[in-house]
């Protein structure tokens, strides 16, 4: 299963979101017996949002980083930043997560958000945020879209 789509939500005064019901979905069926319940949540390394995943996601990552040089300074930072600033987020009873204060402040989250299905992963977004990259997005497709036939 995959993450697809994109969903609107608020942000309680808490500081919890919902996550959509279609990405829990999704996490409960990568879910291993005894795995962790909830969300792994990190700064995306290439947009300014939240990116996020399950924990088997980042098991997967972890498997591929080992096959590198353990000394490298490329390995370490990824895994530095990757997983040293990673945070466990659990769902409470109604399927929410508490984001800690430096990941909205990355993120630029205020009230709202949009959530965006990536596949393996989602995004966290301010919604202006997401309109303008989306926007941006739509118009790199459309030149390079070329590039993408020969690819399947």
């Amino acid at each position: 299963m995959l993450f697809l789509s994109t969903f609107q939500s608020r942000i309680d005064k808490k500081g919890r979101v919902s996550i959509p019901a279609q990405f829990r979905a999704v996490l409960a069926a990568k879910v291993l017996a005894n795995d962790f319940q909830g969300i792994v949540a990190y700064q995306s390394p290439i947009n300014e949002c939240i990116e996020a995943c399950g924990m088997s996601r980042i098991i997967k990552m972890h498997e591929r980083i080992e096959a590198h040089d353990p000394y490298s300074q490329e390995r370490d930072a990824f895994v530095t930043t990757m997983f040293g600033e990673s945070v466990q987020l659990s769902f409470d009873s109604e399927g929410r997560v508490g984001i800690p204060e430096h990941l909205m402040t990355v993120a630029g989250l205020k009230d709202q958000v949009t959530f965006v299905g990536k596949g393996e992963v989602f995004e966290i977004w301010e919604p202006k945020g997401f309109a303008d990259y989306a926007k941006h997005a739509r118009a790199l497709l459309q030149e390079k879209r070329f590039m993408m036939k020969g690819q399947q």
